[in-house]
């Protein structure tokens, strides 16, 4: 297995995933600062700014331990979101997976499509067994593209945390290599078990 220098760039039919240049923090910030964003990624009291944001993105293309990729639109360019394989385990080829989609690329198949890409890329290319994620179980949208692409539920963290004086759950999903060398990310629908409705 190797480890997580090589930056690819992968190509689907409306995405394309590719490293992440300093110039494109400004276009992230935008897409950190929407409202569905914040709801659905990171807590309240986190204490972003651009200037960490931009000093964030500008290091990514030198870390061998995680894969951060920009997605963009295929036919425009335009920069709509990341896809980002993390907290790696060499030893046990696992790591976890996150995604964020700003507001022009949502509703239109390019989180599903760049989630596809990636998680493929860490089975195939990267020799991963196992990549997990979490996720609010109110972010129903989320929820859909992972069990599109055949992440299965492994269990749900209750009340794990608070947001606006409200307790919320955390969704843990996982696919397996052996899962993905059977479907490649297009399961049946009736084999899975749905936390999103």
């Amino acid at each position: 297995m190797s480890d997580f220098s090589v930056k690819p760039t992968l190509t689907g039919d409306k995405t394309v995933l590719r490293p992440f240049t300093a110039a494109d923090a400004d276009l992230m910030w935008e897409i950190i600062e929407d409202p569905e964003v914040e709801r659905f990624t990171y807590a309240p009291d986190n204490e972003l700014t651009l200037e960490r944001v931009r000093s964030w993105y500008a290091s990514l293309s030198d870390r061998p331990d995680r894969l951060d990729l920009a997605v963009t639109d295929r036919v425009t360019g335009e920069l709509v979101g990341e896809v980002v394989l993390y907290e790696w385990e060499r030893h046990a080829r696992s790591c976890t997976f996150r995604t964020l989609i700003g507001p022009r690329g949502r509703d239109r198949g390019i989180g599903t499509e760049a989630t596809r890409l990636i998680v493929g890329y860490g089975f195939e290319q990267l020799g991963l067994h196992r990549i997990q994620l979490e996720a609010y179980r109110h972010n129903h949208r989320a929820l859909r593209v992972y069990e599109k692409v055949g992440f299965v539920t492994e269990g749900i963290r209750r009340e794990a945390q608070s947001r606006d004086g409200e307790w919320l759950d955390e969704v843990i999903m996982a696919i397996l290599d052996r899962e993905w060398a059977i479907h490649h990310g297009r399961p049946d629908p009736t084999t899975l078990t749905s936390t999103a409705r």
